[in-house]
């Protein structure tokens, strides 16, 4: 036990968490039946990428890149693999960032200026929400997917800034919707100073051809300032990509203080990446997921509360945190491994289960799981 005393501010911030049955802990041992983790394809679950890496040439070589990519990091196979991943996402550049976290917090707080205006949708991930907190521009939130509510918001704030910042996830990772990108990116179309954000983390090997996202699958990637893909979800592996402009890349070479001050991937993380990618296309997984969440779709139509979405996530709203821990545990000893979504996280009254679809899932798997929902809800 350390000698140094502990402000009592954070015995006490712990106490209220817990009393408000928010506490977090780092548990190890899950249920076997996977319907929790971001894995849509299997990539690491099945071992496809793990199969994929064997024998490549940067298994033997040094691990650590040695600083961050202004200074020693930068070598010519990371930008290599940036061109080749912006040619596949239909962007002229592209920046790989350590992970969709920082990719978020790097671009958005970099790129809206004090005259610059962010707005956000009201559910959008808290790393954008931490990226909009570190910048310096206004933001002002609208209700989730309503395209009044942003409309009126341009409208009366387009005369009082230099440029506006929408952002939005294509697939919201609480429920599993998806944005009307289509509809905003007609919207904003005439209006030169207003520039589309879309964070695709829950969306890359899910839909679009051969898995490039939503944006591809609606036709509207060139309309998009820029686009985030995350590569610890579908991709089965570590660090993300702002994909947009030659001039934004350069913007954030210079100006984005979570890409300047971290040390870069290594290159394995790299070789590992452009690995995921030829998974995509080289595998019929996409397609195998898209059954399931068609199947499990067609299974839960007169489930009372739950969301179902057209992605790999669905929702069950139970409406207390107390509730919701217990048809976690009760799921848990069915050995179905779902997550909890609590509040502070997300309104009092709105706590839900979320379930997760993934490739590797058996028939006889979601059957269990809706069997289980059914009898529990």
């Amino acid at each position: 036990m350390a000698d140094k005393k502990i402000p009592a501010s954070l015995y006490k911030a712990l106490i209220e968490k817990q009393k408000k049955g928010g506490l977090k802990n780092l548990s190890v041992g899950f249920p076997e039946i996977d319907f929790c983790s971001n894995d849509y394809l299997g990539f690491s679950r099945a071992g496809l990428l793990t199969e994929k890496l064997k024998g490549t040439h940067f298994e033997s070589i040094h691990y650590g890149s040695g600083g961050s990519r202004v200074e020693t990091g930068n070598t010519h196979f990371i930008v290599e693999a940036e061109k080749q991943i912006a040619m596949f996402h239909h962007a002229e550049s592209g920046l790989i960032f350590n992970s969709g976290y920082m990719a978020n917090i790097g671009l958005v707080s970099s790129v809206a200026q004090k005259e610059d205006l962010v707005l956000y949708d009201e559910m959008v991930h808290d790393s954008m929400m931490d990226g909009i907190r570190l910048g310096e521009a206004t933001n002002r939130k609208f209700r989730h997917n309503d395209l009044k509510s942003l409309k009126d918001s341009i409208q009366k704030h387009q005369t009082n800034f230099k440029n506006i910042f929408i952002v939005v996830e294509s697939v919201y990772s609480l429920d599993g919707d998806l944005a009307p990108l289509l509809e905003i990116s007609q919207m904003i179309k005439e209006m030169e100073t207003v520039f589309l954000i879309v964070d695709e983390a829950h969306a890359i090997g899910v839909f679009g051809r051969q898995g490039r996202g939503l944006c591809n699958a609606l036709g509207i990637e060139n309309k998009c300032f820029a686009r985030i893909y995350s590569y610890g979800k579908a991709m089965g592996c570590q660090g993300a990509i702002v994909v947009g402009s030659e001039i934004l890349r350069n913007y954030l070479v210079n100006f984005s203080r979570p890409f300047i001050y971290t040390t870069a991937l290594p290159n394995q993380c790299l070789d590992a990446i452009l690995h995921a990618y030829q998974l995509l296309i080289e595998t019929d997984q996409k397609d195998v997921l898209q059954n399931n969440i068609a199947y499990f779709y067609s299974k839960t139509s007169g489930i009372k509360n739950l969301n179902r979405s057209q992605s790999a996530i669905h929702s069950l709203v139970v409406g207390s945190n107390e509730e919701v821990d217990r048809l976690a545990q009760e799921m848990a000893r069915r050995d179905l491994f779902v997550k909890a979504i609590k509040s502070p996280l997300v309104a009092v009254g709105t706590e839900r289960l979320r379930f997760s679809l993934h490739a590797f899932n058996t028939k006889h798997e979601i059957d269990v799981l809706i069997k289980a929902i059914a009898e529990l809800s």
